[in-house]
């Protein structure tokens, strides 16, 4: 199965070897790398170039944002199935995209996930929190449950379906699309109970007051465009969190 992983930078200097590195070790044979750089000024694109040697496509240009960078390579993904890795977020261990591809070749499901953890943002770890997901259902989409963005990999026919990331939004795309997938009805997804991905703390959600209420607002909207709930869900969505400060994982983690 040919699985596409989308790495989206921009002055991402620091981090993107480890990332580009996390790619290359995979074991899985049939990956195709889509790197999308919004035309970085820093030294990302050296990097890339002398560390990109899993590296199918590499576009760097100026971009609307984030999600219209996003959208840029599901619309050159080429894979059957398509997924994400941050530039400043590694894989978990080596054979994190074959545990992907054999979950996605058992009952042809339209969407895999698993677990992730957060991790110190100057470092690949410590662990700061582990975010179990558990098995996906509507009642539970319903009270804030939501899978770990970065783990959710998608049948390229599904998303042809489902449509691209809504650029409107500046910090909730990525939510308002996993709502807009999984309120469809029918719809087979399968849950890796693995941690798939280690993310660095951080990002437009937390840097500022400013943006958690433009992150609440924008979850807000989505919640009430696709009928899974509204204020209350909203609430549940973020209580859902404090449990990732003292869970653990039930198994060892890879170290980079």
């Amino acid at each position: 199965m040919k699985v596409t992983i989308i790495t989206v930078a921009y002055n991402s200097a620091a981090t993107i070897v480890e990332a580009l590195a996390s790619v290359a070790q995979q074991t899985h044979p049939d990956i195709e790398h889509i790197v999308v750089d919004g035309g970085s000024t820093d030294d990302s694109l050296a990097l890339i170039a002398a560390h990109g040697q899993r590296i199918a496509r590499l576009v760097s240009e100026p971009d609307n944002g984030i999600y219209d960078a996003m959208n840029k390579g599901l619309r050159l993904a080429t894979g059957e199935l398509i997924g994400f890795l941050n530039s400043d977020d590694t894989f978990a261990s080596d054979d994190t995209i074959a545990q992907v591809a054999r979950a996605a070749s058992v009952g042809q499901p339209d969407a895999v996930f698993g677990d992730l953890v957060y991790v110190d943002p100057a470092r690949s770890r410590p662990l700061v929190r582990y975010w179990r997901a558990g098995n996906f259902s509507l009642a539970k989409l319903r009270l804030g449950w939501m899978p770990p963005h970065p783990t959710l990999y998608t049948r390229r026919d599904v998303i042809e379906r489902v449509g691209c990331f809504d650029a409107t939004l500046k910090i909730a795309a990525d939510y308002e699309f996993m709502l807009r997938l999984l309120v469809r009805p029918g719809l087979k997804v399968t849950y890796i109970p693995k941690v798939l991905v280690k993310m660095r703390l951080g990002g437009a959600s937390n840097q500022s007051i400013k943006a958690m209420l433009r992150k609440s607002s924008e979850d807000l909207r989505a919640m009430r465009k696709h009928r899974v709930g509204g204020v209350v869900a909203l609430l549940f969505k973020n209580l859902r969190k404090l449990p990732q400060f003292w869970a653990q994982p039930h198994h060892e983690i890879t170290a980079r």
